[in-house]
């Protein structure tokens, strides 16, 4: 498997791959209509043209998994770590995170995600990074933002 720079024909592979690897996310927080799963790739394209995206391709270059950030005042943004359910629990996530903030010059890294998502929360922590704020989303969804210094 390979990490590369994500080129703009890889797009809406990218962007189906996102709404496979959401379904979890939607089930844990029971409402299938999150942002992830609404994403057009005319969106996809917008972020992509401020951005840096990675993919991770298998041996057949099936894209199986993808990253994508920015970086605004030495904070690297990151969003949209996903990796194709067959795939998960190996490590790969953790390999494409590394990747982006090698990629990317930054001096503090920022990502968030749903209270909900313990296993996101636990990955991310195994990596260096803490909490450092919590927003009440709605009466039972917290998004719990992390950083890495």
């Amino acid at each position: 498997m390979l990490i590369q720079k994500t080129e703009k024909r890889d797009l809406q592979e990218i962007l189906d791959l996102q709404y496979i690897a959401y379904q979890s996310e939607a089930r844990l927080l029971g409402n299938d209509d999150i942002p992830p799963l609404r994403q057009t790739i005319k969106e996809v394209e917008q972020e992509f043209a401020v951005g840096t995206f990675l993919k991770l391709i298998d041996e057949n270059n099936k894209i199986i998994g993808s990253v994508r950030a920015y970086v605004r005042d030495k904070t690297l943004f990151i969003g949209k770590l996903i990796v194709h359910p067959d795939y998960q629990g190996q490590g790969l996530g953790t390999k494409l995170l590394y990747e982006i903030e090698r990629v990317c010059p930054h001096e503090r890294c920022e990502l968030f995600t749903s209270c909900k998502s313990q296993r996101n929360i636990q990955l991310y922590q195994r990596v260096g990074y803490k909490v450092f704020k919590e927003q009440d989303v709605s009466d039972n969804l917290k998004f719990i933002y992390l950083e890495k210094l």
